[in-house]
């Protein structure tokens, strides 16, 4: 086609979040339901449109965090995802998304405001096992996050951020089951955890379990990278889906 009669489509940026955190032992995802069409009433992942020509993508991000879910920037590290384009992916017209992830420990209950009607904290699984539907390609967009933020656990410190200062091997061992959606071994577990130098040290003292057994203490090392990694196992099934 010549470039004299080629126009350029009208297209609409616009961001959308994945935030995700450990409450009740459970990997949960923030979720709004719309206030306004399309898709009115449904559950979605927060985010919106531009404000205007000159806002930055990821201060666009924060605001939507902000104004749908109550959460300011101070509270959590937005990472760009991916970029989301598919021409049918949005009913009002031609929309790119660009897709940002955060994973936090103690993240506090939201509060809906401007074009969502409410905001939960809702299990992941219960969105994944299609208990839950999403508006638009938002399910897909979780997908990714979710991968991402398992990902984040194999090569990073990332976990001991959602234990207590000190912990045991079997609470960080319960994060890593949360966020993967596994059963680990925990004698295979304690192992790999061991082997990788500076990602954990003892903390002194014992603490009794729950079954009145002590277990030693650990916090988190000064190792920010793991080498080698915590590879998830495959071929499980899920803990919560067996």
């Amino acid at each position: 086609m010549s470039d004299d009669h080629w126009v350029a489509p009208t297209v609409l940026l616009a961001v959308d979040l994945v935030i995700l955190t450990l409450r009740e032992s459970r990997l949960q995802v923030l979720l709004v339901e719309r206030g306004v069409e399309p898709c009115q009433g449904t559950l979605a992942l927060p985010g919106g449109f531009l404000s205007h020509e000159e806002e930055d993508l990821s201060a666009a991000a924060h605001r939507e965090l902000a104004e749908e879910a109550g959460l300011g920037p101070d509270q959590l590290h937005l990472e760009q995802l991916g970029i989301y384009g598919a021409p049918d992916r949005d009913p009002r017209g031609r929309v790119v998304s660009a897709a940002y992830l955060a994973i936090a420990p103690r993240l506090p209950e939201p509060v809906a405001g401007t074009d969502a009607s409410g905001a939960y904290w809702t299990p992941v699984t219960q969105v994944l096992s299609g208990d839950a539907h999403l508006a638009f390609d938002h399910e897909q967009i979780l997908t990714d996050g979710v991968d991402r933020a398992r990902e984040k656990l194999e090569r990073s410190a990332l976990a001991t951020a959602f234990c207590g200062p000190t912990f045991t091997i079997s609470e960080l061992q319960d994060v890593y089951e949360a966020v993967w959606g596994v059963p680990l071994d925990a004698r295979n577990f304690y192992r790999k955890v061991q082997s990788v130098d500076g990602f954990i040290v003892p903390a002194g003292p014992t603490r009794k379990t729950e079954g009145g057994r002590p277990a030693r203490l650990f916090r988190s090392g000064p190792r920010t990278i793991l080498h080698p990694p915590m590879t998830r196992p495959h071929g499980q099934t899920s803990k919560e889906t067996a």
